[in-house]
């Protein structure tokens, strides 16, 4: 089953189970940052039903963008306040021009795709140098066995995520990006908030 296919019948139920598993409070300080920064252009990557919408500061012109349309329609509504734009697109071939936007923000979208380092590479063509990515998502760390999670992954990426990628692993493949910082969200540092920066030319 392809990813495109397998969110078209997540979407009526994304939100009953992301919007309990994974506290809003993580999503609210991965995006504070935003709040602090003066007005830009924001790409949601991976946009999904627009979870992120409630605690995007307003100053920003932000632009969604999902595989499915299906998600996309369900975000619109999330949208209240903001200069919101959207886009029915992969992000593995993100449908932008490079270096336009001022912030990415990847939530729950890396460990998704089936090529996590295109996904982080796209978002690093279309960022300004010096731009910002904000990413949360699940990671095995370097030398992690996990042998559990590493079993399932398989099966779980047919259906909707992958367990058993390795942050570190895609970092070094995407050499213009740096760590500004790391640290640890939730299920004892399975999921990480980290914040990127592109190297300013």
């Amino acid at each position: 089953m392809s990813l495109k296919t397998s969110y078209r019948f997540i979407a009526p139920f994304y939100d009953a189970f992301l919007g309990r598993a994974i506290a809003a409070d993580i999503r609210r300080r991965s995006l504070s940052a935003l709040e602090q920064q003066e007005r830009g252009r924001v790409l949601l990557s991976g946009a999904g039903t627009g979870l992120d919408f409630p605690f995007l500061p307003p100053q920003h012109d932000y632009t969604a963008l999902d595989l499915t349309a299906a998600m996309l329609a369900r975000s619109r509504d999330r949208a209240h306040g903001l200069n919101m734009t959207w886009a029915q697109g992969d992000s593995l071939a993100l449908p932008f021009a490079s270096h336009i936007f001022d912030y990415v923000v990847l939530h729950l979208i890396v460990a998704v795709v089936p090529q996590p380092q295109r996904c982080l590479a796209e978002a690093a063509r279309v960022l300004k140098p010096g731009g910002r990515i904000f990413l949360f998502d699940k990671f095995l760390r370097n030398g992690e066995r996990a042998w559990l999670r590493r079993c399932l992954s398989p099966l779980a990426g047919q259906i909707a995520t992958r367990l058993d990628v390795v942050f570190e692993d895609i970092l070094v493949t995407v050499p213009e990006l740096c760590v500004v910082s790391d640290q640890s969200a939730l299920a004892r540092g399975w999921f990480r908030r980290i914040e990127l920066q592109k190297e300013r030319n």
